[in-house]
This record gives structure tokens, C-alpha cells and sequence, in this order.
């Protein structure tokens, strides 16, 4: 019986190092074919040389703009050849086992998703591995919130059990080829977060199961520790979860979460900045905010681009 093909996408900017350091992981770890596609966000320093030097059959893609997380997936996505795509971050390696128990888990073919158990790359001060995804709730359509179940728990194994969740998590994700040629490619009006997060919600919609794996674990280097963050990530966060919401829930379920964010969540932000003396994060925030309610062609190409209908499907139990 032919085995099947695995495409492993992962978008690298100027982090040459952690990608090579995936790699490695991925030729100690799969046990079925498989092929890497590198996408260059656009870095400093191409790191095309280094890693094809390295490893000769890895396909390096060059962008040389940057496409943001979901243009420079979907750039990966036009050259892969494999019958299930596994995104993965460039910071992320994989363990022994994991790939088997995620095809495992797509087999029942109402599963058009399956990502890991996902924890915090352990150092020496860890007692046991923290976990930093072990799914996710729903995104609360009057807050536009939700909860990423486990974050920051010691793993002591409690998550156990493969389960539905509403959200992979875009730092690993296994995805059937036969759903994104159903359901389309990630949404690039987004640029940096809450793609994947659209981009489950036309997943469940098309009638598909997203799954949580916990017997599968891919490490992530993502810090632990939550620091300031910059304006940026601020802003795009701020920006995207109002686009999400617009995209996401029906209409009467965005007034009332713009009523919230306006008489609740704005005042609240604006007063936590000004006692910080933020002014940069202030204007990120409210710059986030304002992509959205003034005129603006392309948030409106953006909420009506989107082919099915408002009503969100609720999770397969």
C-alpha cells in the first residue's frame, strides 16, 4: 500500500537558525514520505544558500515581500504536491511518534484537521513540560474572546483523549489536501493572527471536525513568558479580532460586540495605557480599532470576500 505524501510548509523570517533546527526534526521524526517547503518572508538575508546547502531536496521559496503568515503559507501551499499539508512554525520541532498519531486521527473522514499537543520548548528550570495548546473554546460572539485550553498547565498528561475543539492552533496544524480544495486557503487580508482561526470556522462549516491529539507533541519556542510585545502585534490583533467578528457572526451578534468593545473594552484599554504612559500601544490600539469603522475598501472586500453565509457552525461533539 502506498504511503501518503506529507507536505511540510513553514514560513521563515529571518530566523534561519529555528528552520534549520525544524528540519532536523522533521528528517529524525517522519517515517512516511515527505517534502519541506520553506517560504522566505522576506528577510535580511536570504537564507536560501544555508538550508538547500544543508539539506539539497528541501524546495526554498523566496518571496521577497512580505506575505505575512497566511500569504507565505499559501505561497508554500502552490508548490506542495502532498496529500496532507502540515503547517508548522519555523520554531517548532517535532517528537518521535507525533506524524503517525496525526494521520491516525485523519482517518475518520469527517476529521479535516488534527493539530498536537502543544508545549513550551522545555529548559532546565522546567519540573515537566508546560503546555501552551491543548485546544480551544469558542470565540464569544458579544466579547469575541475565547480560551486556549491547558495554556501554561504542567503537562501530567490530563489531556489524554483525542476530542473535537473549535480552533487548531497555526503553529501545527495536518490538514487534508481534499479540505482546502473544498473550503479555499487561509484568508491573507489578515496578514499576522487570527487566520487560522477564520480559516476553522469555514472549515466547520464545510461539515468538517477539527481535532485536538494530545497523544501526538510538537515543542514550540515561543517564550513562555509574556512580555510587552511591541505596537505591532497590538495592532494587528486589535484590528483582526474586530475583522474576525465581522466575518464570523451574524449581524446582530457584531453590534452587540461592537456596543462591548466601544462601552467596555475601549475605555477600559485607553485608561490602562494612560496610567502605563503607553503612548505607542495606545496608538496601535486605537489605530486597530479605526481600520475598521471608518471607510475602508479593503476591510469591505474583505468581510464580503468571505463565500459562506454569517451564521457560525457549532462544534462536532
Amino acid at each position: 500500500m502506498t504511503q501518503p505524501l506529507i507536505s511540510f510548509i513553514t514560513v521563515n523570517y529571518n530566523q534561519t537558525q529555528l528552520t534549520l533546527e525544524l528540519i532536523e526534526s522533521i528528517y529524525a521524526y517522519t517515517k512516511v514520505p515527505f517534502e519541506i517547503i520553506v517560504v522566505d518572508n522576506d528577510s535580511r538575508e536570504s537564507p536560501k544558500d544555508i538550508i538547500v546547502g544543508k539539506y539539497p531536496s528541501v524546495n526554498v521559496i523566496v518571496s521577497g515581500v512580505n506575505r505575512g503568515f497566511a500569504g507565505g503559507n499559501n505561497l508554500g501551499v502552490a508548490s506542495s504536491n502532498g496529500q496532507f499539508l502540515f503547517f508548522i512554525n519555523n520554531d517548532a520541532v517535532l517528537t518521535e511518534g507525533a506524524i503517525e498519531q496525526l494521520l491516525a486521527s485523519l482517518d475518520n473522514p469527517s476529521v479535516g484537521v488534527v493539530s498536537p499537543l502543544i508545549c513550551y520548548y522545555p529548559d532546565d528550570s522546567q519540573a515537566a513540560d508546560v503546555i501552551q495548546y491543548a485546544g480551544a473554546t469558542n470565540v464569544h460572539p458579544i466579547t469575541g474572546r475565547n480560551t486556549i485550553i491547558g495554556e501554561r498547565q504542567a503537562n501530567r498528561s490530563q489531556y489524554y483523549q483525542s476530542k473535537p475543539t473549535f480552533y487548531a492552533h497555526g503553529a501545527a496544524m495536518l490538514v487534508k489536501r481534499s479540505v482546502l480544495e473544498k473550503v479555499g486557503m487561509m484568508s491573507e487580508f489578515f496578514f499576522l493572527y487570527y487566520e487560522e482561526l477564520d480559516w476553522c470556522e469555514q472549515i466547520r462549516r464545510a461539515g468538517y471536525t477539527i481535532l485536538l491529539e494530545p497523544n501526538a507533541t510538537v515543542y514550540h519556542k515561543e517564550s513562555i513568558s509574556v512580555g510587552k510585545g511591541n505596537p505591532l502585534k497590538t495592532y494587528y490583533l486589535t484590528r483582526n479580532r474586530i475583522l474576525f467578528m465581522a466575518r464570523n457572526r451574524t449581524a446582530g451578534q457584531y453590534l452587540l460586540f461592537s456596543l462591548f468593545l466601544f462601552f467596555v473594552t475601549l475605555p477600559k484599554n485607553i485608561v490602562s495605557y494612560l496610567v502605563k504612559g503607553d503612548w505607542a500601544h495606545l496608538a496601535a490600539f486605537c489605530k486597530g480599532i479605526w481600520w475598521n469603522y471608518r471607510p475602508n475598501p479593503e476591510r469591505k472586500t474583505a468581510v464580503q470576500s468571505l463565500r459562506h453565509p454569517f451564521q457560525p457552525a457549532l462544534i462536532t461533539t
